[in-house]
């Protein structure tokens, strides 16, 4: 199993109860396709570059997971069809090296 982040960008306007749901189901997404969340770091409001879509900003959150390579293009497909989700960009995270023993 690979190591990946998910930069998700929720609307702005979602009110936290909300977001606190919408968060969940990606949660639950992930898991469907056998996945396995490790942590949930909200990043908060951020204002974009430039209008897309008539938004002018979105709440961020980053979602680490372990997942299957083999499974991550249906765990896209799965977010593309939420409704509450503006964005998502998956990546592979870092690897990170051991301190070399001196």
């Amino acid at each position: 199993m690979n190591k990946y982040e998910a930069m998700i960008i929720f609307p702005e306007s979602l009110k936290e109860e909300a977001l606190d749901g919408a968060l969940d189901r990606v949660v639950a997404e992930i898991e469907k396709v056998g996945g396995k969340v490790e942590a949930k770091t909200r990043i908060g409001r951020r204002s974009f570059a430039r209008p897309m879509n008539k938004h002018t900003g979105g709440q961020y959150m980053v979602v680490t997971f372990q997942l299957a390579g083999g499974k991550i293009d249906a765990l896209r497909g799965r977010l593309k069809l939420n409704e509450e989700i503006f964005r998502v960009q998956i990546v592979r995270a870092p690897e990170v090296a051991a301190p070399a023993a001196t």
